[in-house]
């Protein structure tokens, strides 16, 4: 499995792919620190209803999770690395709204 994500991701290294791995763990793990201040700002309490939670949540979280991606692939040097996967995956979306929007 690691030799298929090296080749899949173009890194040599077994030091990249263990840098690249913890940057996704606490991409991850932060996301629950950014959660609580952002939903106290938006009001949403522990008597919220879960519908709304993942209302807010779907949105709003994932950019988040974007942003930490970049953040702590520039401080373990793999920014180029996850610099590229966002850029993959904002051409995916915008081609998936065009195209929503044509048809």
């Amino acid at each position: 499995m690691l030799q298929k994500l090296k080749k899949k991701w173009n890194i040599e290294s077994n030091r990249d792919f263990i840098l690249i791995m913890i940057v996704f763990s606490l991409a991850g793990m932060s996301i629950g620190f950014f959660r609580r201040p952002v939903f106290h700002w938006l009001g949403i309490t522990a008597h919220t209803p879960l519908w709304i939670k993942i209302l807010a949540y779907i949105p709003l979280i994932p950019p988040i999770y974007q942003i930490n991606l970049l953040f702590y692939g520039f401080l373990f040097g793999q920014f180029d690395f996850f610099w590229e996967k966002e850029k993959r995956l904002g051409r995916f979306l915008w081609q998936a709204i065009t195209r929503q929007r044509t048809t």
